[in-house]
């Protein structure tokens, strides 16, 4: 990374084992990683999850950036639980602790 922090929305370059790549910071979750949307060659707009080492900020727009901005916008955002760990299917709602109780038939 380069001398400031690397934030969700930025231009980046990625580096690869080959070229350069162009790229925007999607998400910045714990840890090491960043998820960077790119454009893969073979499949198109992508959302990667990369180290951020391998980012390195970039000032001007590239030709690839409207087809990443559009991955962006459609993809949901992501979750940002709380709880430390546990990761699935969201938590308990208050007030619906229990199931319903059998329903009589009015005897």
């Amino acid at each position: 990374m380069d001398e400031r922090e690397i934030e969700i929305g930025d231009l980046v370059h990625v580096a690869t084992p080959g070229p350069l790549i162009d790229g925007i910071v999607f998400d910045l979750p714990r840890g090491a990683k960043a998820v960077v949307a790119v454009v893969d060659r073979t499949r198109g707009p992508v959302l990667k999850s990369l180290p951020r080492e391998a980012l390195t900020a970039r000032e001007a727009e590239g030709g690839d950036d409207a087809a990443l901005h559009a991955l962006i916008r459609r993809t949901p955002a992501p979750v940002k639980s709380g709880r430390g760990g546990a990761s699935g299917g969201g938590g308990a709602r208050s007030g619906f602790r229990r199931s319903a109780t059998h329903r009589t038939t009015g005897r």
